[in-house]
């Protein structure tokens, strides 16, 4: 262990973001009970915050974390089963001996991979889809419970009481720990698709914190994305998704320049992107295209689609943004969305004018969902600024700032703010 060091606070919530979820699934697989797993889990890291600053820091402390969540369930097993011997030999009955649970356990079982099976038991039919991708967002992708309300646009409360009735609706629902299969698959797989995608949103541009992303989260959903087309390889958004995933994150080695600060895409330079990435998206966009078979595109594929024009415009003014536009376009009319609106705007803003743009994005200003969400007064200031208005550019700045929960991000805006 290493020792004699002034705090490991940051050390703790590093491997708690990274071990998380393969923690909590662990223990759902022995326990059969994703709300008390992650209450093992939780124990298992107030443990760390006592023990490490005095012992140190295992050498492996995700193993340290797992053996500690652990032994306190077989401690709690083990009450239960001296309590339950306690109450029949105060009743005088005549029973034979009870089984020990523990005998039953084996903690070190083969699991093709424990993550997975968490992530579709979160999606169960039984909760709703909210409920889906919110628990799924706390035990997989190891989010506060103020990340996963950002990541919805709704209040902390709300949040928070939509986690708790999730868990509850589990534990009584008795839901295996497993990855369904045959005609159970298919209705749960597109709530896991997006699942996977908002950790990795929340890895690629993080909505607290003093970095502008989560490295670990993205890597951990292009992993779980991979598996999940691996799974059911003739669903081309499940190749969508991967190519997306890719694509985006072949671009964060240059998304923050010397100081971590960040770069926007058209700043960007783009002999950093990864190639390799790129490529390997690119395969699987392929791969997508293929297994569509003549029909219709998804909005994975679509989104990949999208990132791709970028990953193939080797300068940012080789870019096509017609195309961009019309596929914004057809994804609005698939899925809906003010988000998706306002990322049709930024495309417009490049293709056809920055006026243009200001209009569709001042027909968002009063949409609830947008409420709160900074990246709206962001873009308004933007296209503000080219329009020569420095004087409420600056102002939307502000308001943007004051909107992000990110320290990156708020200090690039005021940045900008600064500057118009």
């Amino acid at each position: 262990m290493s020792s004699g060091q002034p705090s490991v606070q940051p050390t703790v919530e590093a491997v708690w973001r990274i071990e998380t979820a393969r923690l909590i699934a662990a223990l759902a697989r022995v326990t059969g009970d994703v709300g008390l797993a992650e209450d093992l889990a939780q124990d298992a890291l107030v443990a760390a915050l006592e023990q490490w600053p005095s012992d140190g820091v295992p050498d492996n402390p995700g193993a340290w974390l797992t053996a500690v969540a652990r032994r306190r369930y077989v401690d709690g097993v083990r009450r239960a089963v001296t309590l339950e011997r306690k109450v029949e030999e105060l009743g005088h009955q005549a029973q034979p001996e009870a089984v020990n649970p523990m005998d039953e356990i084996e903690f070190d079982a083969h699991v093709t991979d424990d993550v997975l099976r968490l992530i579709f038991t979160a999606c169960h039919p039984v909760l709703p889809r909210d409920g889906r991708v919110a628990l799924t967002l706390k035990l997989v992708g190891g989010l506060s419970t103020e990340q996963v309300a950002r990541a919805f646009l709704v209040p902390v409360p709300t949040m928070a009481a939509r986690i708790t009735r999730a868990k509850k609706a589990l534990t009584a629902a008795k839901v295996p720990f497993e990855v369904p299969v045959g005609a159970e698959l298919t209705p749960r797989f597109a709530s896991v698709l997006e699942v996977v995608y908002l950790i990795f949103n929340e890895g690629y541009a993080a909505t607290s914190g003093e970095s502008w992303y989560r490295a670990e989260l993205c890597d951990e959903a292009m992993r779980l994305g991979r598996m999940l087309s691996a799974l059911a390889p003739d669903e081309p958004e499940a190749h969508g998704l991967v190519a997306l995933m890719e694509i985006q994150a072949s671009r964060i080695p240059a998304r923050t320049g010397p100081g971590g600060e960040p770069v926007t895409l058209l700043e960007q330079d783009r002999g950093r992107w990864n190639r390799l990435l790129i490529t390997h998206g690119l395969a699987a966009l392929a791969l997508a295209g293929r297994s569509l078979a003549g029909a219709s595109a998804g909005p994975y594929v679509l989104q990949a689609e999208l990132a791709a024009c970028h990953a193939r415009a080797f300068a940012a003014a080789d870019t096509d943004w017609a195309r961009i536009v019309t596929l914004y376009e057809i994804l609005g009319r698939l899925t809906p969305s003010p988000v998706i609106e306002l990322n049709r705007a930024v495309a417009v803003s490049m293709a056809d004018g920055a006026g243009a743009a200001l209009a569709i994005v001042d027909a968002l200003a009063d949409d609830p969902a947008l409420r709160g969400y900074h990246l709206l007064p962001a873009v308004r200031a933007d296209l503000l600024a080219r329009l020569g208005r420095p004087a409420q550019a600056r102002a939307e700045f502000e308001r943007a700032a004051a909107l992000t929960g990110n320290d990156s991000e708020r200090a690039h805006l005021l940045r900008r703010a600064a500057a118009t």
